[in-house]
């Protein structure tokens, strides 16, 4: 069934991750399993670019994490355990054992790759390599942060505010929230495809949206770090493979030190800066295929 002009031939499917919530994601192509995991404020839609060139040699499942897309919107808690990196890894995890992948390979931006990181260290032996794009572990980007950090990324505090405020002023125009948010990074918004925007569009509207957003960055600055201190204080650290791409016109790029911060917390870790800005498989699709598929071919031979 096609689902949508953006992913033709791909199935839309929704799975039961909780007795609360459903995880949506779409389903193409053949071959070893890959996990795609989407940032903030998007969707599933960010891999529209990409994923005809990588379903020809993988099985693609595309979800949207809860709070986003047409996953659940629970009600956060008192302290934003509903969407820990933790609760929304064992969402994807569950999505792709309940379509039969015990084991696969993650591909995720953003914040989907704070899940993927906590995914891999909660359940390395479903994990076999990883490439995550334009993210430095969420626990050395908070010690580390600086006031050009702080300025460039500063829907990070905004959405960490106390609920209702930061979803009432998101919810009061959601297009706008989206416009602002990703036409202020170094490209604007000339590279999206009209279709995608209007998804996240959309997707930001829905009731719950709002809320599961902030919540997940709520989550990032308190529980998340204490998951994240008890690994690094017990010397757990991730040992598949992995990637780590980012945009040198990018905020992490100027603010931070990504392979060196990731070799902190991993044993197996390569990467680069790539000619874009952060939103890298919309910017630079060809560049990411290019970087990827070798990276993800070695673990199929």
């Amino acid at each position: 069934m096609v689902t949508t002009p953006l992913f033709p031939g791909f199935r839309s499917v929704y799975i039961d991750t909780s007795p609360e919530v459903k995880i949506h994601a779409v389903v193409g192509g053949s071959g070893p399993p890959l996990l795609l995991l989407h940032g903030h404020p998007q969707t599933h839609a960010i891999w529209h670019r990409v994923a005809p060139a990588l379903c020809k040699q993988f099985t693609i499942v595309a979800c949207d994490l809860r709070g986003y897309g047409d996953s659940s919107k629970p009600v956060g808690d008192g302290k934003h355990v509903n969407y820990s990196k933790r609760t929304m890894a064992g969402d994807v995890l569950r999505v792709m054992q309940s379509l039969g992948f015990p084991q696969f390979s993650v591909m995720a931006h953003d914040r989907g790759a704070r899940v993927a990181h906590r995914l891999a260290a909660d359940h390395p032996a479903a994990v076999q390599r990883m490439i995550l794009l334009d993210i430095a572990p969420t626990l050395a980007m908070y010690t580390k942060t600086t006031e050009a950090f702080a300025r460039a990324y500063w829907h990070w505090f905004f959405l960490i505010q106390p609920a209702p405020l930061p979803e009432r002023l998101i919810e009061a125009d959601p297009a706008a929230y989206i416009r602002d948010v990703m036409g202020r990074r170094s490209a604007g918004l000339a590279p999206f495809d009209p279709r995608a925007l209007q998804e996240y569009v959309r997707c930001l509207a829905l009731p719950g949206a709002a809320h599961g957003l902030c919540e997940d960055y709520r989550a990032s600055a308190g529980i998340d770090l204490e998951h994240d201190r008890t690994d690094l204080d017990n010397g757990h650290r991730l040992r598949m493979p992995l990637l780590v791409l980012w945009g040198e016109q990018g905020v992490v790029h100027r603010c931070f030190e990504p392979l060196q911060e990731w070799r902190h917390v991993a044993e197996n870790v390569s990467g680069e800066a790539l000619p874009c800005g952060h939103y890298i498989s919309e910017e630079a699709p060809e560049l990411l295929i290019a970087r990827a598929l070798p990276f993800l071919d070695a673990g199929t031979a």
